[in-house]
């Protein structure tokens, strides 16, 4: 785990779509140590229509180049590698697409392993947090 839920405009090529996952991905593996192998992403690519924002809020101007990355993990990071896994997100996004830091909204929700199936309708244990 976790499981990552990409949300942004049809704009986006498949490309850049592609390059946001894996970016995301690379920031999870630095700051909260996920396995490689562990990349379960859902993008969801919707008409600019359909994505809701204001055009600045906490003194962040957003623009119709906005994404949103829905993070769910097992609980057990601290604050610090929450801080750092959002920066190294934006870092990583803004240097393989050149989307500005300032379009990208995450969302962390935690909860415990026992609320994990992945597969065989079995609590599967693993040791990473």
């Amino acid at each position: 785990m976790p499981l990552v839920r990409i949300t942004l405009s049809e704009k986006y090529n498949q490309g850049t779509q592609d390059l946001i996952s894996k970016s995301i991905h690379q920031a999870l593996i630095k700051e909260f140590n996920v396995p490689e192998d562990d990349y379960f992403h859902i993008i969801e690519s919707v008409k600019p229509g359909q994505l809701r924002y204001p055009e600045t809020y906490l003194g962040v101007k957003h623009t119709e180049a906005i994404l949103f990355v829905h993070i769910t993990a097992s609980i057990g990071r601290s604050v610090e590698q929450k801080k750092n896994l959002y920066k190294s997100i934006a870092l990583n996004i803004e240097k393989s697409t050149q989307i500005n830091p300032q379009e990208i909204i995450v969302v962390l929700t935690e909860n415990v392993k026992e609320n994990w199936s992945f597969g065989n309708g079995e609590l599967q244990t693993f040791n990473h947090i």
